[in-house]
């Protein structure tokens, strides 16, 4: 059983009520760790203010795959990051566990081989969404695949994956 030893106060009411429901929703959270990198699932998604549709939608996101980091849960809403830093809710049926990943630099080689050597496959304007497909433990590369071309983006290149993280 969890136990909320806080008060809270909504609306300048006493919300004891609301403490069960709040216990409980944080027992059923998704045990994902947090933070962590998703997508979103949908060409429109709501980002509300709070964790459900009685909050008002503070920005619409018109970008399927579009990563955004998860940073806190509360029952079947997702508190997520964008690439800009802009932080709010969105239901979970929205997110996709799928990883892609955000050019942040102007033109970005995609290189064929994972160092700074490698021979540019294509250059990638800022802003443009990809696949993340794998970044191998200890390498500063990711292997990326973007409008059909596959090959290695560096880490500070893009925002969908952190800085120790390895993905297979």
């Amino acid at each position: 059983m969890i136990r909320v030893l806080s008060v809270i106060i909504i609306g300048g009411c006493l919300g004891a009520a609301m403490l069960g429901g709040i216990a409980s929703a944080v027992a059923q959270s998704s045990g994902l760790p947090l933070p962590r990198f998703v997508s979103l699932r949908s060409d429109q998604v709501n980002m509300r203010s709070g964790p459900g549709v009685r909050y008002p939608v503070d920005w619409v996101y018109l970008r399927r795959n579009l990563p955004v980091e998860v940073i806190a849960e509360f029952d079947t809403w997702r508190k997520i990051r964008d690439p800009d830093g802009a932080e709010g809710w969105v239901h979970q049926s929205m997110l996709a566990g799928r990883r892609t990943v955000f050019v942040r630099t102007g033109r970005a080689p995609l290189r064929r081989t994972a160092d700074d050597e490698g021979m540019p496959a294509a250059l990638i304007e800022d802003g443009v969404v990809g696949r993340l497909m794998q970044c191998p433990t200890g390498s500063e590369f990711c292997r990326v695949e973007i409008a059909g071309f596959q090959g290695w983006l560096k880490r500070e290149e893009f925002w969908g994956v952190y800085r120790t993280e390895f993905v297979e």
